[in-house]
């Protein structure tokens, strides 16, 4: 796999809790689970970090992650942002990490459209845009305190909101909560719609408290500043950071430059006639 993935002697360097004998024994269990797949030793720093090193909790989500993701191929799999409908639908959001992050060490990822249209937009193939950029960053860059998302409603209209699927909508969430390897600290919803108390009652139903509880909406940039610092946003906003436009074609270049990761990504499956035991009902989120 010809992608630069981020240096886990690093990882250790930058969190001192992170212990090589433990990322080894998660490790060892990982690959020797008959019907998980095979990881590399960034995977599993990045599982126990985002488990705040809780082994038991490691386990179980990364048996959710690879789970979720070899049961729900329309969100999931087929991943190369050479082809459509991925190809097709990239100018649709623009996704992408800042390159500051917040003064807790907080990674920002902003996500906006750029195409208004809502014939344009398709849910599911948008959800798999926006995972493919986080897995890739995640490889790259390794483990991040937390990462706090920035959501730009300008352009959003009821037309998006009647093309929004609820059921990729509760199987992205379900995935979210349950089997991403980071530690999700704040949304924030900015540029807010007159109908964005039926956006939140669209979402709700598939939130836990404790992610409910993290969502913060802001109708000026002012407030939204009260906890993300401006320099740290694109020039757009009044801060810092490259261009809206610029950011967006630097995520495309990167995502087209790392097919052999998504590739990759496509490989690990998990093998359900070999889990052992009795076999878990991973049905009920769907």
């Amino acid at each position: 796999m010809s992608l630069h993935l981020a240096d886990v002697n690093a990882e250790y360097e930058k969190n001192k809790r992170l212990k090589k004998e433990e990322v080894q024994k998660f490790y060892d269990w990982v690959n020797e689970q008959p019907h998980l797949p095979k990881i590399n030793e960034l995977q599993a720093i990045l599982f126990l970090h985002a488990c705040n090193y809780n082994e038991d909790a490691a386990k179980k989500t990364i048996d959710t992650f690879f789970t979720v993701k070899t049961m729900d191929p329309g969100l999931f799999k087929m991943r190369n942002p050479r082809n459509s409908p991925i190809n097709n639908s990239l100018d649709v959001m623009l996704f992408t990490p800042l390159p500051q992050k917040t003064p807790e060490g907080y990674t920002i990822v902003l996500v906006k459209l750029q195409d208004v249209s809502p014939s344009n937009y398709n849910t599911e193939v948008q959800l798999k845009i926006f995972d493919m950029m986080c897995m890739l960053h995640l490889q790259q860059y390794g483990t991040s305190d937390g990462y706090v998302a920035i959501f730009d409603m300008k352009g959003t209209s009821f037309g998006h909101l009647f093309r929004t699927s609820p059921l990729a909508l509760k199987r992205f969430l379900y995935y979210v909560q349950e089997g991403i390897p980071a530690r999700l600290k704040r949304l924030h919803y900015m540029n807010l719609v007159s109908f964005m108390d039926k956006i939140m009652a669209l979402m709700k139903p598939f939130m836990k408290k404790e992610l409910y509880d993290i969502i913060y909406l802001h109708n000026t940039i002012d407030d939204l500043t009260k906890y993300v610092p401006l320099e740290c946003l694109p020039k757009d906003y009044g801060g810092s950071a490259e261009t809206v436009s610029e950011l967006h074609e630097k995520m495309k270049k990167t995502l087209f430059e790392n097919v052999d990761f998504f590739n990759w990504e496509d490989e690990q499956s998990v093998d359900e006639s070999q889990r052992p035991k009795v076999k878990r009902n991973w049905f009920n989120w769907r």
